[in-house]
């Protein structure tokens, strides 16, 4: 008995299940190492994103001109739900966390993150939630079609394709907060001797301010689509007026998540940013610890100004001014940023690769999704505004321009290091040209179309908002173009080989490499020591 037990021990050994390097597929299906997740969810996003862009290409083909095209209207509503559930949901979020995965050990001076078991589980979550959803489409009924908000009482009406909805975000919460609570601990129990909280850098300190966000407002989120479930399933009546509900009171909980969601999804951008800026300008961040304030206050007040989104479901007075001012508010945090950004540029040593062109665009265009956020918070212009085009610009100037540059930034910033490779910078240059140019070609004459009145989510439209609408889309297509060359001509060919990538490969001054630790110097504005 004794031999058998011994022997089928000796052969475990001898295949493999106690390698701590698997190959193969098994080094993906059983990744415990966090550069190997990283690389996973950044892949997995990716995918999403070329995913929702093509859903979003059909949106902008339908609306190249007025009258029905190539849709009809319910799938076209399918379409417009299905590209936010999976750009905030599949493409954001995820991507993020791949960056987290990637570097926060190697920041801080961990090993590795703390639940290296815990990590791999939180990303095989993911692919299984995100065929759920992307399948909706195939269903009886279709996938939802009531936007990516999922208001009642339109969400208890949809067929099955609902319900596959519901259960795939069910599954990327409990992955997000999987996600944070690793992140969370890695960074308060894991860091390297000396490196003090206000030592980390920047990326860091995003991070694990965002955990924290995640953790409060995911099961919030879990909270009204569980209640929409058994809406309608269970014979409740959350949501439902003639039972004793409240349709608005859906609106209340979703935006309690939503709106704190929104910063989720841009303050680890404002990490990354403030990594690369000091690292091409030769001079530390600028206000070292008022950036860690601000990104704290943006997180606080994240979670008093949810009811921006609902000026018009006939609040009172008094509560559309406190959600008006608190607002507005945040614009003094968020301005603090911008300002540190530009004061860390000044008299800087200045060099423009490609991240530092991502990270210049991301602030110039995010400025402007920030400016246009602050008109919507005045109360009566957002009743004129809700629900129209310019609502459409000022969010995708704020989560493409914003979260989705800052996340290119990191890649070129980065990606030497994950690769060993130097990425073209020429064709860096061209993708960023592009993304830059068709972005605002895309979104900046929606700016118009919302002024004049154009409701978002229609497959129609009148003859007068023809014009700016053929902009538009020619505009989405160049957008979308722009990221195949990236996959093609940036992505595919940098980690397949090329120049080797030196030991600091942005040639920083001293410290000023990739995992710059950036405490506030004595005097910000003195020149820089030249380099020998």
């Amino acid at each position: 008995m004794s031999t058998t037990i011994d022997h089928a021990h000796d052969h475990s050994d001898g295949h493999g299940a106690h390698d701590d390097h698997p190959h193969g597929w098994r080094r993906w299906l059983f990744a415990t190492n966090h550069k190997d997740i990283g690389t996973l969810y950044l892949w997995f996003s990716f995918t999403m994103l070329l995913t929702g862009g093509v859903l979003a290409l059909g949106i902008r083909a339908e609306l190249f001109k007025p009258g029905l095209q190539l849709f009809v209207p319910e799938f076209f509503n399918q379409l417009t739900t299905m590209h936010g559930l999976i750009m905030v949901f599949g493409a954001i979020m995820p991507a993020f966390v791949g960056f987290a995965n990637w570097m926060i050990p190697l920041q801080i001076g961990a090993a590795d993150m703390a639940f290296a078991r815990m990590n791999n589980f939180s990303f095989w979550l993911l692919p299984p939630a995100a065929i759920l959803l992307v399948s909706s489409f195939l269903v009886p009924g279709g996938a939802t079609a009531a936007g990516w908000t999922l208001y009642a009482p339109l969400s208890t009406q949809m067929g099955i394709g609902m319900d596959m909805g519901i259960f795939a975000m069910h599954i990327m919460g409990a992955s997000s907060i999987m996600g944070s609570i690793n992140i969370i601990t890695t960074i308060l129990n894991m860091r390297a001797p000396g490196m003090t909280l206000m030592k980390m850098p920047m990326f860091a300190w995003t991070w694990l301010i965002t955990s924290y966000l995640l953790i409060a407002v995911m099961p919030v989120l879990a909270g009204a689509i569980t209640m929409t479930l058994t809406d309608r399933h269970f014979g409740t009546s959350f949501f439902n007026a003639a039972g004793g509900g409240d349709p608005v009171m859906y609106q209340h909980i979703f935006w309690f998540f939503g709106h704190p969601e929104v910063y989720i999804m841009i303050l680890p951008g404002f990490g990354i940013v403030s990594q690369i800026i000091p690292a091409f300008a030769r001079k530390t961040l600028f206000g070292y610890a008022s950036m860690v304030y601000a990104t704290a206050s943006i997180a606080i007040l994240s979670f008093i100004v949810w009811a921006h989104h609902m000026f018009a479901t006939g609040m009172p007075v008094t509560s559309q001014l406190f959600f008006m001012y608190a607002t507005m508010l945040i614009a003094v945090p968020t301005g603090v940023k911008v300002f540190n950004w530009i004061a860390t540029m000044w008299r800087g040593s200045m060099s423009f690769e490609t991240p530092m062109m991502f990270a210049i665009g991301f602030i110039f265009v995010f400025t402007m999704g920030g400016f246009t956020g602050l008109i919507l918070a005045v109360t009566p212009i957002d009743i004129q505004m809700q629900d129209t085009y310019y609502v459409v610009a000022h969010f995708h100037y704020v989560l493409v321009a914003g979260s989705l540059f800052s996340l290119f930034a990191g890649f070129y910033y980065w990606a030497p290091k994950w690769t060993g490779f130097m990425y073209n910078e020429t064709r860096g240059q061209i993708h960023f040209w592009a993304s830059l140019i068709t972005f605002n070609v895309t979104f900046f004459p929606m700016h118009f179309l919302g002024l004049a009145g154009m409701p978002r989510r229609y497959a129609d439209y009148a003859a007068q908002f023809t014009d700016f609408n053929m902009i538009a889309s020619i505009g989405a297509f160049g957008f979308g173009l722009s990221q195949v060359y990236f996959l093609f001509a940036v992505l595919l060919p940098s980690i397949r080989g090329g120049k080797a990538a030196a030991a600091k490969p942005w040639d920083g001054a001293e410290g000023l490499e990739w995992t710059v630790p950036s405490p506030a110097p004595f005097h910000t504005f003195e020149v820089p020591p030249v380099v020998k």
